[in-house]
């Protein structure tokens, strides 16, 4: 017997690049799990994180977690803060995973050394191998409240209602982060966590009727 079907785990993988924001968003989903009396195991991989390598973070909770990390086929939710590295990651999704996708290109590091062929729309590409997507461009929504940095706070505001809990604890550890710095800040990131849900029902109702457009 796995320990998912144990002890009702719930797997997460978060994936980009450095200085996207990839460790802090696992950070806090992580911070919400426990607050709800989760048990939570986490893990990270960064390569060269802070000059834009590529960056992978493994987040479990539940009743029992014994491993930090996800086997391939098992995670649940697949976050991707750039798309070709979602598509990359697409393997550790079990059959009826979800993945969130942030559009917005911008191309690791691993694509520039020739390790790696960009590909030309990772979206359909996924959706072609039978995968659910939900995507929209986070860079793009962060960059129009007024900071890039926002994108952290649109992505989880995407993810936070397919969690196994209401998406305001999600939001409130966000805001807790800001509570002793300027008002502006709090305003801002619940702005980014309003769009970011948003945008993922937007995607979900796209999504819905491009399957409804498909049936003979």
């Amino acid at each position: 017997m796995s320990e998912m079907s144990r002890f009702n785990t719930t797997n997460i993988l978060v994936v980009g690049t450095g200085g996207q924001g990839v460790m802090t968003a696992t950070e806090i989903l992580a911070e919400a799990a426990i607050a709800l009396g989760h048990d939570v195991k986490k893990t990270e991989v960064a390569g060269m994180a802070q000059r834009g390598g590529v960056v992978s973070s493994h987040l479990r909770f539940g009743a029992k977690v014994l491993s930090p990390q996800i086997t391939p086929g098992t995670a649940d939710v697949l976050l991707g803060f750039e798309a070709a590295e979602a598509m990359r990651w697409r393997h550790m999704l079990r059959p009826e995973g979800l993945v969130l996708m942030n559009t917005g290109r911008l191309v690791p590091p691993i694509v520039e050394l020739g390790l790696y062929d960009y590909p030309d729309d990772p979206v359909t590409a996924m959706r072609a191998a039978g995968t659910q997507v939900f995507s929209f461009d986070a860079s793009r929504i962060a960059q129009e409240l007024g900071d890039i940095r926002l994108g952290n706070t649109v992505m989880l505001g995407a993810i936070s209602d397919h969690l196994p809990f209401p998406a305001e604890v999600l939001e409130g550890c966000i805001l807790k982060r800001f509570a002793h710095k300027k008002a502006t800040l709090v305003e801002l990131n619940q702005r980014a966590f309003a769009a970011g849900r948003a945008a993922a029902e937007a995607a979900a109702k796209a999504e819905a009727d491009a399957g409804c457009h498909l049936l003979p």
